[in-house]
């Protein structure tokens, strides 16, 4: 299938999610919140494309299900629900933990699992995971503003996605076994280069989309591990700050030393 939105050569990560960005909110492809700039976009057909999850092996066989709490995602997370596995949810901009588990309310109804999906009842239906609890996530589903059938994904720039997979490799929550999936519009698939995926970035093994299911095959490995420096580069800059760091360029840029970081995050 014919990619919609065609990426130049030299194009930076930034350039790409604007270009995204553009094309949805220029063709009307995205419902509330809107403008989808600097999000996750929240794109129409979402549901139908979560719905999608259900359909995969690597979902029928898991227990616990980490999604990422974004407005697109809201569909993934009631599946999980209904299929009665375990959610874990990121804790937004990880400000208290990294996981809240869904705790429906005993006997819930369909209503009820619905509302225990959005980002409300994640709020009110939830209790605390502590880094030092025994978890074992199956499955990863993650937002994306932009992602290529070979894997590699673009977020909105801030990392947390990336640090989440990170810390949950630290705690021992994922391994090379877990799947990666994400979820998005038939536009958001682009062909971009392998020179633009560093090393703390999640790779994905699924997407799905309201018209596809793609199966990346990708090559690259995952993160081994939070890479601090990274962190410690991202944390408390603005979207305009983190583009700018975008645009000087991959090759602009210091090469980290590997996919991992022996630290103890308890």
């Amino acid at each position: 299938m014919e990619a919609a939105i065609k990426i130049s050569s030299g194009a930076t990560k930034w350039d790409i999610r604007q270009k995204v960005w553009d094309h949805i909110e220029e063709n009307n492809l995205a419902n509330f919140p809107r403008p989808v700039h600097n999000r996750i976009p929240n794109f129409k057909g979402a549901f139908s494309a979560c719905a999608r999850v259900t359909g995969l092996e690597a979902f029928t066989e898991t227990a616990e299900v980490k999604v990422d709490p974004d407005k697109p995602l809201e569909g993934a997370r009631l599946e999980v629900l209904q299929a009665k596995k375990t959610l874990l949810v990121p804790t937004p901009r990880l400000r208290a933990g990294l996981f809240n588990k869904i705790t429906p309310p005993e006997g819930a109804s369909k209503e009820q699992l619905r509302v225990c999906s959005t980002s409300q009842g994640v709020k009110e239906f939830s209790v605390p995971v502590g880094l030092d609890a025994k978890v074992k996530v199956d499955l990863v589903v993650v937002g994306s503003v932009a992602v290529s059938e070979k894997g590699y994904r673009i977020g909105k720039g801030e990392g947390y996605a990336d640090m989440e997979y990170g810390m949950m490799v630290s705690m021992g929550a994922v391994t090379e076994s877990t799947v990666v999936i994400t979820i998005v519009h038939d536009c958001q698939v682009v062909d971009f280069s392998e020179e633009l995926v560093e090393p703390h970035d999640l790779t994905v093994d699924y997407i799905l989309t309201p018209t596809r299911v793609i199966k990346t095959d990708c090559l690259l490995p995952k993160p081994e591990g939070i890479i601090w420096a990274k962190v410690r580069e991202t944390r408390g800059k603005t979207p305009d700050q983190r583009s700018q760091r975008d645009t000087r360029g991959k090759r602009d840029q210091p090469k980290p030393e590997g996919r991992w970081c022996q630290m103890d995050l308890l």
